[in-house]
């Protein structure tokens, strides 16, 4: 089977490559100017008039992430990464450009990210970082993703001193045409800005949202990441309306127009997959601080649903979601005076053990432990439902105090993101990096 997938990727790859310009449109399921659209929509870059090579690794790469998922196993994925490996081979041997590599370098490493191997996607998008020529579009993808992973390793520092390189790359480049540069950058700023917001630096992280060359009201041609970015920079500074705007206007593409034929542009956790199960988490998150509690479990619960549907049922993206719904059915509660302890702790203790939260009395290294912002959140709100509990108070405190010891948020305590008191400070949990900013 595996031989027969590669072996149909290199004939295809082939074929197109000696066809005729028509021909080859005529093959690719997505045309070039619904492509340009698409990519403007998502990541502010255009890809008319492109080479023939760049046209054959579009076209592998929709096959090789088709593929993967749709069996989500192992071997599927296994099989989707050497269609794209034998995609580099072929269009290294003949006349390419460093673009066409790079973008299946970028799919490799949504497809190694998808599949749990955080390390091994970083190094794809290192050797894409690494290329000496390609495209400033290429360039960015290559660097926002890169800034993605390191935020959601908690590697904060390293995540800023690449968006530093990132602008600086822009600020170096030159010519080219203006709206593309200025989106590209947008891009770039709004990566940064959500790093400064991590950082608990607010003022710097205000600035280079509000330097975004992007007409929010008017325009529809830029939303994915950027709005995101600035949706959840909003809302955790106490904005609530300008970022259920920016929600909305992410979500305002059709979903079957947003997700497909993606991953050109963009990679690992910032593809649009991700851009949308972001933004409906989100604004589920905000509906729920709003008081909006009917909206609130609407949405979450799609998210849920688009999660389990892209990555499975056990993938920590959906622990992850789990804990916002869990924390939606506490505000619940809270605010009609009532009691849903039950519900609160299983969506707890399921969203924990799909995480692979430690034991309490675990000896491993927690300085490493993967999602701990979240884990540590879903800990300190099943310690309050125990803790309620007369026979289980002294499990109760010894989950908290866990909790206590593991929280690494700059900006709030952890009392401060279960119980959501001030606006200025309203937690939102960013899927995309597993994060609460």
């Amino acid at each position: 089977m595996l031989q027969y997938i590669v072996r149909r990727a290199a004939s295809r790859a082939t074929n197109i490559t000696t066809k005729p310009k028509s021909a080859v449109l005529a093959d690719i399921s997505c045309s070039s100017s619904d492509m340009a659209v698409l990519q403007v929509k998502f990541y502010g870059t255009i890809g008319v008039n492109e080479p023939h090579c760049s046209q054959v690794a579009r076209q592998m790469i929709q096959y090789a992430l088709r593929h993967a998922r749709s069996q989500k196993s192992g071997d599927s994925y296994t099989q989707s990464l050497m269609v794209l490996e034998q995609g580099i081979s072929n269009l290294r041997g003949g006349d390419s450009t460093e673009d066409a590599l790079g973008m299946l370098m970028l799919a490799m490493s949504t497809l190694l990210y998808e599949r749990g191997e955080l390390q091994d996607s970083i190094e794809k998008l290192q050797m894409v970082h690494d290329l000496d020529g390609g495209s400033l579009a290429i360039k960015v993808a290559a660097r926002e993703a890169l800034i993605g992973l390191n935020l959601e390793a908690g590697q904060d520092f390293s995540s800023l001193a690449l968006s530093n390189d990132c602008l600086q790359l822009l600020s170096s480049s030159s010519g080219g045409n203006l709206s593309i540069l200025e989106a590209t950058s947008s891009r770039a700023k709004a990566i940064k800005g959500l790093t400064h917001l991590i950082l608990g630096e607010l003022k710097s992280a205000e600035a280079l949202f509000s330097d975004c060359k992007v007409d929010f009201v008017d325009s529809t041609d830029q939303i994915g990441n950027i709005s995101l970015s600035y949706g959840e920079f909003s809302h955790a500074t106490g904005n609530l309306s300008l970022a259920e705007d920016l929600y909305e206007k992410v979500l305002s593409v059709p979903e079957r127009d947003a997700i497909s034929d993606n991953s050109f542009m963009s990679s690992s956790n910032m593809v649009s997959e991700e851009v949308l199960l972001g933004a409906t988490c989100a604004l589920g998150q905000l509906l729920s601080h709003l008081g909006k509690f009917s909206e609130a479990e609407e949405l979450l619960t799609k998210a849920l649903t688009m999660a389990e549907s892209h990555f499975g049922t056990g993938h920590p993206k959906v622990g992850v979601i789990l804990t916002c719904i869990a924390l939606m059915y506490k505000q619940k509660a809270k605010f009609e005076a009532s009691s849903a302890i039950l519900i609160q702790e299983g969506l707890y203790r399921r969203a924990l053990d799909i995480l692979k939260a430690p034991a309490l009395d675990s000896q491993d290294s927690v300085n490493e432990l993967a999602k701990r912002d979240i884990i540590a959140l879903a800990r300190g709100g099943y310690a309050e439902t125990l803790c309620i509990q007369q026979k289980r108070k002294g499990e109760g405190e010894r989950m908290r105090k866990w909790a206590e010891a593991n929280w690494r948020n700059r900006r709030m305590c952890l009392a401060e993101a279960l119980e959501i008191s001030q606006p200025s400070k309203s937690p939102v949990v960013d899927t995309r990096i597993c994060r609460l900013l």
